[in-house]
């Protein structure tokens, strides 16, 4: 019988060990993932948490002091120019020269790609309705991301890392950025990587999520799973509860907060024995929320980043 089995693409990227020491401080330690072929990654945390580092490294930027990693199944301490021209990266600020015009932006970037589609290229201006003669200097931040971004996707490549794209915009661009740059990219397949600190973000165009805690790793799974493995008991009761109602010690359960005449308890996993415990505390009502990217992550690290660890342990053990 004939094997119709399509072969398992190869990670667009694979990180093994990254570890890097600043001042004897390890700002990236022990970090391990890998990202799919055609997978939008959302790489997140709090500014300092170890993002920018892993992304310099990744592109080469920066030596890690352990650790190895792959781009497109090649070593990056030894990435030949072939491989690097089927990868785009976008630093941080959307660095440009803005003296330049964009049309001069683009006879300056277009001489370094073989593979330059310079009808995409067009085609993504012309999405954004930027104007060829504009001096970069002249255009808003959101602009300016715009320009970076259509220069890096014309030389089609395989692979995207982004380092914070949507820094320094407000709410309304930073959506419509990232909203066109998923509809844009991702057409052909392509693999994103794009770090930030916004989770509100992420959860509308990210497949997978990696989230750095002080320098590791602590979450990497689908956005899906991280979401519906997060809820919030709320339990109401006739009078104010002041911390006077504890919520008991029971696994799955990362948080607590009182307020006013309601104990919230976040919970991961949440079972038949939550429930349990949360009617013999006798409450007027209870009510169970779902919770999004960003309130189920700031709820479990609000009050002390050693629930962190905790969390994940607890959504390990259901996976």
């Amino acid at each position: 019988m004939t094997d119709l089995a399509q072969p398992v693409p190869s990670p667009a990227i694979e990180v093994q060990g990254l570890t890097k020491y600043y001042d004897g401080k390890a700002v990236v330690n022990d970090v391990s993932f890998q990202i799919p072929t055609g997978c939008v990654f959302g790489f997140l945390g709090c500014n300092g948490a170890g993002k920018s580092t892993t992304t310099k490294m990744l592109m080469g930027m920066v030596v890690p002091d352990a650790g190895s990693a792959k781009l497109l199944g090649h070593e990056v301490s030894t990435l030949d120019p072939q491989v690097r021209e089927r990868i785009a990266y976008i630093a941080e600020g959307h660095p440009l020269y803005s003296w330049m015009s964009i049309r001069e932006a683009i006879r300056f970037t277009k001489p370094f790609y073989k593979r330059w589609n310079q009808e995409l290229l067009e085609q993504v201006l012309e999405h954004f309705g930027l104007p060829l003669t504009r001096k970069i200097r002249r255009l808003s931040k959101g602009q300016q991301a715009q320009v970076s971004l259509a220069l890096a996707i014309a030389p089609q490549p395989e692979l995207l890392i982004l380092d914070d794209p949507t820094l320094g915009l407000d709410t309304v661009v930073r959506r419509e950025f990232l909203e066109s740059m998923i509809q844009i990219i991702q057409r052909e397949g392509r693999t994103i990587m794009f770090s930030s600190h916004i989770l509100g973000d992420v959860e509308r165009v990210a497949d997978r999520i990696g989230i750095m805690v002080d320098g590791r790793l602590q979450v990497d799974c689908t956005t899906e799973e991280f979401k519906q493995s997060v809820s919030k008991l709320v339990l109401e009761f006739d009078r104010p509860v002041n911390g006077s109602i504890v919520f008991p010690e029971c696994k799955g359960v990362v948080g607590s907060r009182s307020i006013l005449n309601q104990l919230e308890v976040i919970v991961v996993n949440l079972n038949d024995e939550h429930r349990l415990l949360a009617e013999r505390l006798e409450p007027k009502q209870i009510e169970t929320e779902s919770m999004n990217l960003e309130d189920s992550f700031l709820e479990y690290t609000r009050t002390n980043r050693k629930s962190v660890p905790v969390f994940v342990d607890q959504l390990k053990s259901h996976s």
